[in-house]
Formats: structure tokens, sequence, C-alpha cells
């Protein structure tokens, strides 16, 4: 059954449904290279915790198009970056080209239509940065919350590299797929603090990454607004609140 496309706009920012009142993804239409919802700015966290800090992931990998949210930031703000995108949905491409202001293909962008887990299944390229965000019209995931999945995602990492996931924290998989994340990871993956929506980001790593204090954080987030505009100043908070959450390492 074909995806059930639907664009809304409401107060300068448009949105991306599957039929239903659900937001699949969003763009603030006189600042459209920003990240409007805040579990994606979450997601984008993972630029503060290079090894080789400052230095921004080069080769990188998004399971799931959306609303190309993830899309248009790296394409403004990492121009060195060449990004593989896989989307199952011919018409979330179509969409994303037409309302959401999706870059062009070419050197720079690469958009496969196919299903995400196959896709990395049979791939033998290595990325510094993988990006999972792929949910239907029903929340479903299919594949890309499995263990075998997430082995094959930690198979494709290049050293130093992280996986980048969005979970729900009301799906009745949450738990479930927090379990075989940290086991295909042996033990390197880390919750973010929820955020307003709902979501959770999970983070997996092949080793563990540098312990990062609150200053150390501080510095990073400063650094990463000036030369992105990207604002992770909630996440910091709601890392330094939570009991456990610095040093953060994964």
């Amino acid at each position: 059954m074909p995806c059930p496309i639907e664009i809304r706009e409401a107060r300068g920012v448009r949105t991306l449904h599957f039929g239903s009142d659900w937001v699949h993804g969003a763009m603030r239409m006189s600042r459209p290279r920003d990240l409007e919802l805040a579990y994606t700015r979450d997601m984008m966290a993972a630029l503060l915790l290079s090894a080789d800090w400052p230095c921004m992931p080069k080769r990188i990998l998004q399971i799931g198009l959306g609303a190309a949210s993830l899309t248009r930031f790296i394409y403004a703000t990492l121009p060195e970056a060449r990004q593989t995108v896989v989307e199952l949905e011919p018409v979330v491409v179509g969409a994303a080209q037409q309302c959401f202001k999706l870059p062009p293909v070419g050197e720079r962008l690469q958009i496969d239509i196919a299903e995400g887990a196959e896709w990395v299944a049979a791939s033998s390229e290595e990325y510094d940065l993988i990006l999972i965000d792929g949910f239907d019209a029903e929340g479903e995931t299919g594949n890309l919350e499995s263990l075998l999945f997430y082995q094959h995602c930690r198979a494709r990492l290049a050293e130093g590299g992280l996986l980048v996931c969005n979970f729900l924290s009301r799906s009745p998989h949450f738990l479930k797929s927090c379990i075989a994340l940290d086991a295909a990871f042996h033990g390197h993956s880390r919750l973010l603090p929820q955020s307003p929506g709902g979501n959770v980001i999970a983070l997996g790593s092949l080793a563990p990454t540098t312990p990062l204090d609150a200053t150390m954080l501080r510095d990073r987030v400063g650094v990463l607004a000036a030369s992105s505009g990207l604002d992770l100043t909630s996440l910091l908070e709601r890392l330094i609140e939570q009991e456990d959450g610095l040093p953060f390492v994964i």
C-alpha cells in the first residue's frame, strides 16, 4: 500500500504526516536549514563526541528521509561530508524534493530507494556516522530495531564512528530495542535524556568514547553553535540534571 503523504503548514512551520496527526518531520519556512524538532537536534549531539574534536564526520549514512531535516542540516553545515540516504518510499523522496527543500543529488548526496535493514546488510562501505530514523504510518520500524540490524550497522562503522538511533519511549518495543542495541555494541551504548516529545536518542560506538565533563561539553556546545547554528543547550542541561549524566562517555 502506498505511503499516505500529507503536508500541513501552520505558524510558519511545514510538517510531514503519514495519514495521521503524528509529525514525521518539520521545516520552519524562514529557516529551512535549522533543525525544528527537538529530537533531531538531539540526534546531532553525535557531533560533540568525536575523539578528534572538532573534526566532523565525512561519511554519513542516514536510514529514513522523512522531511529531510537531518539531510538539509548536514548539507548546509558540513560541506565536506558525503551523505548516503536510504528511504523505503519513493513518495517520501518526492515530497522532500517538492515541499522540504531536499538538496540536489550529486557528489555530496546519494539517495537509494531500498529497505534500510536489507541495504545495510548488503553494504561494504564504512561510515563515520550512521543515523537511524525510520518509522511508518503506524510508528513501526520493521527490522530497524533488531539485533541483527544493529550488528550489521556496527560492522559498517569506521574507527571512532557512532550510530545514532531515534527511539520512541512510548513504543512497546522500546526496552527490547535498547537491549538489542546494547548487545550489538558490547555494552558501548547510551541513551540521551528523553526529549519533550517523548523521543529517546540512543548512541552506539565501537569502543568507549572520550569522557566529557560539564565544562568540556559546554565548550563544545558553544563551538558547535557558533559554527553551525545548532543550539544543544537544552540537551546539555538535561544531561547535567541526570543523576549519572556526567561525565559523558559511551
